[in-house]
This record gives C-alpha cells, sequence and structure tokens, in this order.
C-alpha cells in the first residue's frame, strides 16, 4: 500500500480558501488527536447540510481551475495536486448524490438534532463522521490498475461512507422520530442510493479532469495495445503533452543531460564492432518491451516463473512507465524490474534515461556493478555521477540546480549486491528509506532498480513495491527486430553472397530467439557465413556462445587453427574467472595483469624482457566481447558465466587428454594424475555461485561421448578421495585473484568436483561409488561440514540448489544418492538435508528427517503433532536446519488451527544461531511465516 491523500490533505495541498470548510476539517482532525471537547467544537458553525454544500462547490471549483493549478509548479507538485484533485471529486460526488438521495429526513433535520443524544454530545458524533468521511486515504488511479479497478475501489469507499453516515443518523434524536420502516430500509437506503448515484456524478468528473490533465488520459491509455514502436519513442511524446521540454538548464544539469542520451550509439557498447555487420543503434534497434505487472508483498514468490503467469499484462509500455513516473507511488517506493539474463534490463534503463533527458524529470543511471557494493545509495549515485561528469558531484547540489526536474534514479544491476558474498538483501528497502528522507527534505526522487528474476527471492521487499517482469519477444517482436536488421546489414551481406537471417530460421530456436541479446548474438553468428539459414536444427545457449566466440575469433584473426582459437577462449575464460573469485563483473587492468599470465603461461613470463612484455588486459580485452565500466566488463554477464564453464570443461578435457597419454605405462599407473589447471580453475570460487554456470557445464557436456564422460566421472572421483590431502608442489600457483586460506579453496575444490561428477554422470551417483570403504557416510558428513563452513553463504546456497541429494537405504546399508529423479526427487530443493548436517546425526535422527520429507515432498500424512515433535527434536536435540525444516514450519504455522504459540520457540531456537540467522530468515519468509512474527520472536518489532 502507498500513502494517498484524503481529502483534509487535498484541501491544504490545493490551497482551500473555504474556511468554514476548513474549519470543521481541523476540528474533525484535533478531535481524533485530542479527544472532542478539546478540539474546539464549540466554535463550529458549519453543519451538515453547509458542509455538504461547501465541499460541492469546492468540487466544481477545482475541476474548473485545473489548468490554473497544474501550470508553474515542478512536476512533483503536479502529481500531488492531481491526486488531492482526484480526492476532492470522489467526495464532492458523494456529497452531491447525498443531498439528492431520496431520504426519510433532510441534512437540515439532521443540523437541528438536540445538542445530546443518548448521552452522547452531537459534536463528538459529528467529528467521528467527518473523520470517516473526510480524514480517510481516497482511492487514486494508478497505470498497473485498470480504471474499472479504481472505480471498484472508490465504489466500496463509498459504502464505508453510508455506513458511517447510517452509524451517526443512529445516534441522533430524529433516529426516534422515524417509523420503524424506516428505521429498518435506512441502512438499505444510504447503501443502494447515495454510492450508486455518486459512482455517476464521479465519472463524469473523472472525465472532465482526464480531459484538462493528460496525466489521468495516460494512465487510461495503459490498458490498450499501442502500435508497434521501438526504443520507447511514444514516451518522450508522451512527456511532451504533460510538459514541454525543459531548455536553459544550468551546465552541470545540461551536462547530466547529455550524458543520459544515448539514441545514436550502437545497440550494444561493444570494445570493438565486428567489422562486416552493423550493429542497429539503440534508438532504431531497441524495440519497446512487454512487461507483467504485480504489487509484490512479503508473500510474494517472484523469482519464480510460474508465479509471473497469473499477474496482468502491461498492454501499453510506454503508457505504464509515463504514468507511474507522474504517480504518487514513483516517490514512496523504488519500481523493481526483473528479467532473465539478456532480456534488455540495461538498455531499457538507457534507453528511458534518453528519453527522460529533455523532459520535466532528470535522469541518473547507476551502473551498481561499478560502484561500490557497501555504499549508501547516495554515494551510489554521487560515484555514478563522478564517473559520468568526470568531476566529485554532490548529490543534493545537484538537484538544487536542476531547478524543479524531478530525479529519476535508475539503479541497474542490483543482483551484483546480491551475489558475490555483498549480501545486501535490505538493498530496496534502503532505497526506500532514501526516497523518504529525500522526499523530507523537499527533494522526491523516483527510482527503478533491475535485476535478475533468479535473485528476487534473496531480497526483502518493502511496503508499497511494484514489480515489472520482462516478458520475451513474441512472434511479431523477431519478426520486427529482424526487419530492422535486414535494413541494416542487406547490402554488406550481399556482398559476400549472403542473405539477413529471417524470423522463420530464428524461431527454430525457441527460447533462445525471444531474448533480445539472444536474438541479437544469433543474428551476428549468422553473418558469418549464413550458418542458421543451413542448418534449421535448435541451438542451445552454450552451443550458439561457443560457436559465436569461435567464429568471431576466426575472423579477427584470418582463420587461424582450433589451437590458437582455444587459446583465446582460454584467456577470456581467465579473465572471466579472475572477476568470479572476486564475486564482481568489473575487473582492472592491474589485476588482469597480475591473473591473466599466471594462469594462461604458468607465470613464465619474463619480467625482464621489456620488449617482449605482454600487455594481457589489452590483449584479453579488445575484444567484441568486452566494454569499459570502471574497469572491463563483459559484453553481458552471461558471457562470463559461460566462460568460467568453457575453461573448467577444458581443464577437463585437459586432465583426460593427460590421462590418456600416460597409457598403461607402469610409472603412469602410480604417478598422481596431473589436475594443477583443474585445481587452479576450480578452488577459488564454488561454480555454484552463479547458477547459469552449472546450466552451462551440463550444456557442454551433452556434446562430450558417453565414453569420454565415464572416464572422467572415474577420474574426478579418483581426484575427489585425494581432494584434501596435501599436494607438495602445483604449477599455476601465482593465480590467486584473492588470498583465500588452504581450507576455504579445498572446499571449493571438492565441492566442484562433487558437482563435476553429478554433471558429468549419465546416472544418479551414489556417494559410496566415489568415496571408498565402510565410513562412505562419515567422509561424506566431512566434505558437506566443509563446505558449508568454508563456502559462505552465496557457495552453500548456490551449491545446495544445484546438487539435489537424498538417503537411500537398502538391506539395512545407508548411503547417500545425488543427482537424478529418484524418490528424493520430489522434495525439490531440498539437498542440503543431506548435503549439510543430516548425515552427520545419528540413524534414529536421520529416519526422523526422512519423515518429515516424505510428508512435505510426496504428500504422505503425518499428523500435526506428529510433524511438532519431529521438529521439536531435531531442532532442540540435534540442531538440524535444512530447507525441509523452514518449509515444514511455514506449512504448520499456515495451518487452519495452528497454535502459534508452540511454533514460536521452535523458530527461536532457529534464529539463535548469529552466524546463519539471515539466511534461516530468508528462508523462513519464503516458506510461509510472516516477517512481522519473526520479528516480534527477536524482539525487534
Amino acid at each position: 500500500m502507498i500513502e494517498t491523500p484524503s481529502y483534509a490533505d487535498a484541501l491544504r495541498i490545493l490551497g482551500c480558501k473555504d474556511a468554514r470548510l476548513v474549519k470543521v476539517v481541523g476540528f474533525a482532525a484535533a478531535a481524533a488527536r485530542t479527544g472532542w471537547a478539546l478540539a474546539g467544537a464549540g466554535q463550529l458553525t458549519m453543519g451538515l447540510a453547509d458542509m455538504r454544500n461547501s465541499i460541492v462547490g469546492y468540487g466544481e471549483d477545482v475541476v474548473r481551475r485545473m489548468p490554473e493549478l497544474k501550470s508553474g509548479v515542478d512536476r512533483f507538485t503536479r502529481t500531488q495536486r492531481l491526486a488531492s484533485a482526484h480526492a476532492v471529486i470522489v467526495i464532492s460526488a458523494y456529497f452531491e448524490a447525498l443531498g439528492e438521495a431520496k431520504l426519510p429526513f433532510t441534512l437540515d433535520q439532521l443540523d437541528r438534532g438536540g445538542k445530546i443524544s443518548h448521552g452522547v454530545p452531537t459534536a463528538e458524533r459529528f467529528a467521528r463522521l467527518v473523520a470517516s468521511l473526510l480524514l480517510e486515504r481516497l482511492p487514486t488511479p494508478e497505470p498497473h490498475l485498470p480504471y474499472s479497478e479504481t472505480r471498484l475501489a472508490v465504489e466500496r469507499a463509498y459504502q464505508r461512507m453510508s455506513e458511517a453516515m447510517a452509524g451517526y443518523v443512529g445516534g441522533l434524536s430524529l433516529w426516534d422520530e422515524l417509523t420503524v420502516d424506516d428505521q429498518l430500509l435506512l441502512p438499505r437506503m444510504l447503501a443502494e442510493g447515495p454510492p450508486a448515484r455518486a459512482l455517476r456524478i464521479y465519472e463524469e468528473d473523472y472525465r472532465s479532469l482526464a480531459l484538462d490533465s493528460h496525466e489521468f488520459g495516460v494512465r487510461s491509455l495503459v490498458t490498450e495495445k499501442p502500435p508497434p514502436a521501438t526504443a520507447l519513442s511514444r514516451v518522450a511524446w508522451l512527456l511532451a503533452e504533460l510538459a514541454p521540454p525543459r531548455v536553459g538548464d544550468r551546465p552541470v544539469i545540461h551536462q547530466a543531460r547529455m550524458a543520459a542520451n544515448a539514441l545514436d550509439q550502437p545497440l550494444l557498447h561493444a570494445g570493438k564492432l565486428p567489422e562486416d555487420v552493423w550493429l542497429p543503434l539503440l534508438g532504431e534497434g531497441y524495440l519497446s518491451p512487454r512487461f507483467r505487472v504485480a504489487e509484490l508483498t512479503r508473500d510474494a514468490t517472484p523469482a519464480q516463473l510460474g508465479w509471473w503467469e497469473d499477474r496482468r499484462p502491461v498492454p501499453d509500455t510506454e503508457a505504464f512507465l509515463v504514468g507511474h513516473l507522474t504517480s504518487l507511488r514513483a516517490t514512496q517506493a523504488p519500481l523493481l524490474v526483473l528479467g532473465e539474463p539478456g532480456s534488455g534490463k540495461t538498455k531499457l534503463t538507457e534507453v528511458l534515461a534518453a528519453r527522460l533527458a529533455r523532459s520535466e524529470f532528470l535522469p541518473i543511471r547507476v551502473e551498481l556493478a561499478g560502484v561500490s557494493a557497501r555504499a549508501g545509495v547516495t554515494e551510489q549515485v554521487e560515484q555514478a555521477l563522478g564517473t559520468v561528469l568526470g568531476a566529485e558531484v554532490d548529490y543534493a547540489e545537484l538537484v538544487t540546480a536542476a531547478d524543479g526536474a524531478m530525479p529519476v534514479i535508475l539503479l541497474d544491476g542490483f543482483d551484483e549486491l546480491v551475489q558475490g558474498g555483498v549480501g545486501r538483501h535490505d538493498y530496496l528497502e534502503r532505497v526506500q528509506e532514501f526516497q523518504t528522507r529525500e522526499a523530507e527534505l523537499g527533494r522526491p526522487v523516483a527510482v527503478i532498480v533491475t535485476g535478475r528474476t533468479v535473485v528476487a527471492d534473496r531480497i526483502r521487499f518493502p511496503k508499497g513495491l511494484l514489480g515489472l517482469q520482462l516478458q520475451p519477444f513474441d512472434d511479431d517482436q523477431v519478426r520486427q527486430w529482424l526487419n530492422i536488421w535486414d535494413q541494416r546489414n542487406r547490402g554488406l551481406l550481399a556482398r559476400r553472397d549472403l542473405k539477413p537471417l529471417p524470423a522463420e530460421a530464428a524461431l527454430v530456436h525457441g527460447e533462445m530467439a525471444r531474448q533480445p541479446l539472444l536474438l541479437l548474438l544469433l543474428a551476428l553468428y549468422d553473418a558469418g557465413s549464413n550458418a542458421l539459414q543451413r542448418d534449421h536444427g535448435p541451438l542451445g545457449r552454450a552451443r550458439l556462445y561457443e560457436v559465436l566466440l569461435r567464429d568471431y575469433t576466426e575472423r579477427e584473426t584470418g582463420g587461424v587453427r582450433r589451437v590458437a582459437i582455444d587459446q583465446e577462449l582460454v584467456l577470456l575464460g581467465a579473465v572471466a574467472l579472475s572477476m568470479l573469485a572476486r564475486g564482481r563483473q568489473v575487473i582492472t587492468d592491474e589485476s588482469l595483469n597480475r591473473d591473466l599470465p599466471a594462469l594462461c603461461q604458468g607465470g613464465e613470463d619474463d619480467p625482464g624482457d621489456d620488449e617482449a612484455r605482454v600487455d594481457w588486459a589489452r590483449k584479453a580485452t579488445e575484444r567484441f566481447f568486452f566494454v569499459r565500466r570502471n574497469g572491463h566488463a563483459f559484453l553481458h554477464a552471461t558471457f562470463g558465466e559461460f566462460l568460467v564453464a568453457w575453461l573448467t570443461m577444458y581443464a577437463l578435457r585437459d586432465l583426460d587428454r593427460r590421462r590418456r597419454l600416460a597409457g598403461d605405462e607402469p610409472l603412469a599407473l602410480v604417478q598422481a594424475v596431473d589436475d594443477d589447471l583443474l585445481y587452479a580453475v576450480t578452488s577459488h570460487s564454488c561454480l555454484a555461485e552463479r547458477g547459469p554456470t552449472v546450466g552451462f557445464v551440463l550444456e557442454l557436456l551433452d556434446e562430450v561421448p558417453s565414453a569420454v564422460r565415464e572416464r572422467c566421472v572415474e577420474l574426478l572421483a579418483g581426484l575427489l578421495r585425494r581432494s584434501l590431502h596435501e599436494r607438495p608442489r602445483r604449477h599455476f600457483t601465482g593465480f590467486r585473484p584473492v588470498r583465500h586460506t588452504m581450507t576455504r579453496r579445498l572446499a571449493a575444490y571438492s565441492a566442484n568436483l562433487t558437482l563435476l561428477i553429478v554433471c558429468a554422470s549419465e546416472q544418479p551417483v551414489r556417494v559410496s561409488s566415489i568415496l571408498s570403504g565402510p565410513d562412505h557416510l562419515e567422509q561424506w558428513s566431512s566434505l558437506s561440514h566443509l563446505w558449508k563452513g568454508q563456502l559462505g553463504q552465496e557457495g552453500w546456497t548456490g551449491l545446495v540448489t544445484a546438487l539435489s541429494a537424498h538417503r537411500v537405504l537398502e538391506d539395512g546399508k545407508e548411503d547417500v544418492v545425488l543427482g537424478g529423479t529418484e524418490a528424493g526427487a520430489g522434495t525439490g530443493g531440498m539437498g542440503d538435508v543431506v548435503v549439510a548436517v543430516a548425515t552427520g546425526h545419528t540413524a534414529r535422527h536421520r529416519r526422523l528427517l526422512d519423515l518429515l520429507v516424505a510428508a512435505l515432498g510426496e504428500g504422505r500424512f503425518l499428523p500435526y503433532r506428529d510433524r511438532l515433535a519431529i521438529l521439536d527434536e531435531l531442532v532442540r536435540t540435534v540442531a538440524v536446519r535444512s530447507p525441509a525444516m523452514h518449509r515444514a514450519l511455514g506449512a504448520m504455522w499456515n495451518e487452519d488451527g495452528a497454535d502459534h504459540a508452540e511454533l514460536r520457540p521452535l523458530l527461536r531456537a532457529m534464529l539463535a544461531d548469529p552466524a546463519d540467522r539471515v539466511g534461516t530468515w530468508e528462508q523462513l519468509v519464503k516458506a510461509g511465516v510472516p516477517e512481522t512474527a519473526l520479528w516480534e520472536i527477536q524482539g525487534l518489532d
């Protein structure tokens, strides 16, 4: 919910000059605070009839004066006045209808009642009535709500007003003068008469407001589907209708606006563009996107794509964005834009900033990957401005210099603040606090935040948060974009006897053709030799990235051998690995010049040979796949995730090649497998920290023959068994992007070996098959405890998500099965039931946990009291912590008749460990336990 104006607020904002009306509203407000006796009731000279006349007259005056009220004020003041004008017509319509209603009395008769009725002073009753009619917050039109819903909310407000009127009349002496029939019929008369008539009057007044105020008209457009458009072009002219473009800005503001205008830049800010194609410009090649919209409450699950299927679509994106920025909600809570990788979140902020650049708004883009992750919002904005403007800028001074233009801050990529060990799960709450603080200082600000859909379950949602989810292209948008590509490249491609990619050849690739970035990559790849038009089979994302990287490298280097191309990919993979190890998507020249030779040359670069010294940073990042952002970043984050997966697979293939070359020689059989490259690649971070990386590994493994995969599983299992043992000498020791402890590196290495075993195996993997000896479960428990203790929250959470596991019991022998779709798969996402601590406890406790998992995952009936007893023993006796526990507590909390008093001690025990409190808190909220209850339990409410 957001704070909308009441009628009393509207009188203050619009500057009502009717002193008697202002006085009676002030009396009601004072009575609500201090009681009617201290509120000055004796000085009142207005009754209900006079109040009705004043309210109706003021409503007519407001509608008539709308052009005057809107002119000569800044953007936010106009937004406030429009919302206030709407509040005025809502109340005016009701009072007009009330005076026309056929009731067994008139308003004058109500005013002539006795001073005391039924033992209560009439003035006190009148104060309560005025408070219920004029002090309550009123509905206001919003762009994400159809007019029909606003109308329904107004109708409900009218029903409440009629109920208040019925209660008021029932306490007056006049009530006793009514016949019994009139007394019985009065509630129905008030419920059916005034609201219906008031709605008709309201609709007429609303149409009048919409004719005089384009803001209301824009919100009406949101439900209509506009013609196809590019680069949010309609945003510009919709804003121009609201206010003419600004001119005469101060130099610093003019510079900030110019920096936001990127429409004449290529669609991708690449380091080195391909020479044989033309990329469309941002202003012509960015298609206005489609959205779904929802208010994100604490129980929403927007990280799940299925949750969005029932949310309302937004047919007119441009009208919605303009409507939102001119609404009260824009300055009270951020707008959250979620999307899949490559869906166009960053481009949306770039295009929107450009469209706002000449309007009554002041756009400020902040790439969160390029600012301090732990800084406050104001500091992040100032850092971004300093980068763009080339000088230190004070945010408050900039807003003052903007002379009434309302800032719109576009925070791009909040997932960078949640991942990588920063853990800013409260970031959106901090943004809202920033907005509140700025509004109190007279500097209201709108904020739009973008991020990946998948991390939305790892942040807390502040009140009033509105969420958008970017939708994939539909068939018409795919055709529209490829027509733009055709116009740009037909002539160039014809010189090489090639044709632009047709829509039919692109749509064969399904969802890949429906994500803007991937569609562009498909077109780029096809521009090399029309490969997609010759081969009509679907292309996976990993395959597309690899062939695109190889094709581009081959074209740039004049057709080099495969080995040289692999060297280029290894170099790019080393850049991606350095970023992953640091938990950042931007890396500096200094870091690259230190890391790359250590991995790509084993640290053998001769520092004394100045002529032969290689500028590794330049060599790696001068390619098409990089952009500069206070350092170097990949064209898109998914390139880095793919390259880490590719480098991991390269190291795995290298491991297999070395073992095969050794053959069956006697010494080869007793020598350790040379896993130095694999260790260097996989011992700094858990691959599952970035979910797409594991997906890319799986895709790349699909192209590996079964025999090779079997050999790799055997080799990896051997390495896992020896992974915690000392190795006296290794290569690539100079590659240390981050100085981790040895236990941290061994934890990452052993966890990644396990992940690779499960990924490479074509069947579910039993722990007993990879950890030899009768104590395999004890070994597994030791490993899982090491992972949980050393990988950090991001690594551990990612590992649990990626590594499904369940316990089996056959012939009295216990084992753990990793991967596959066997009995435990139905529990979904409960890997740490076994991966974490459960296997480290007694057989009894493992069986109790099995019962709980079966009840949750397979729907087996287990009485409430039995579940409560199991939870009590597991939580209090052996301190088991797992998603099964979280889900069980959430389900039990929400059961009909649940005794929350019995569950609170269990929740308090679950939250007792400070190290795990944040993660446990988030999992419990996600499972359905209200956050307010957790605050109460912690004594922090």
